[in-house]
């Protein structure tokens, strides 16, 4: 059975690796907040144990990894969907309850949630649940970002889940399932100019970079 510190790796590397593969052991180490030395002897263990593969470019799930990861991600995020559909957290507030929650969960008490919940597909953030045995689907999406101006996208998911960053989407009404516009791009990396519920914003293209959409 995995442990607490097990499943916190595997969720993270699951996390990582969908912007992008194999994930560097620094950018590992930063996620989780721990010293690269002590995330190095970590990764040593989890390849042991089959659930990671280790290159000279940094690590990624195995079959068996992937599995196990799911399994954790489908619990954190149902327990995101417990805390803000029907316990009214807002949804820069459920991260961290949800890392406590995740790993307290039974099999049994994990379906009794995902009914109550009527089976959601989502996290608050957008992301996809994964199923029971820990596979999931993904939609071709793009960052904000990337988008040419007059076009416009529907929000999928937000990418991180830094809380102020949240706090501040939300303000600006950029959430998923919520139509954008980019109206005007600033030129030499300059901000974008985004029509959101009839209002205008301007976002810089970091913080673009972390929201996905789809036309």
């Amino acid at each position: 059975m995995a442990t607490d510190r097990t499943e916190e790796y595997l969720e993270s590397i699951f996390k990582l690796q969908q912007a992008s593969q194999p994930v560097a052991t620094s950018k590992l180490a930063e996620h989780l907040g721990l010293s690269p030395p002590a995330v190095s002897e970590m990764i040593r263990k989890l390849e042991q144990s089959g659930l990671i593969h280790h290159t000279e470019k940094g690590v990624y799930l195995t079959k068996k990894g992937e599995k196990a990861a799911g399994k954790v991600v489908r619990r954190h995020r149902l327990s995101e969907r417990l805390l803000t559909d029907l316990l009214g957290f807002r949804w820069d507030e459920v991260h961290d309850e949800a890392c406590r929650l995740e790993h307290a969960i039974s099999p049994e008490v994990e379906e009794k949630i995902a009914k109550s919940l009527g089976q959601p597909t989502t996290c608050p953030h957008g992301h996809p649940i994964p199923s029971k045995n820990g596979t999931f689907k993904t939609e071709p999406t793009r960052p904000l970002s990337e988008l040419e101006a007059s076009e416009r996208s529907t929000i999928v998911s937000v990418f991180e889940e830094d809380p102020r960053m949240l706090q501040y989407l939300a303000t600006l009404g950029l959430m998923p399932h919520v139509e954008v516009k980019v109206d005007q791009i600033a030129p030499f990396g300059g901000p974008l100019l985004i029509e959101v519920n009839g209002a205008k914003y301007a976002l810089g293209r970091e913080l673009a970079s972390k929201i996905m959409v789809k036309k």
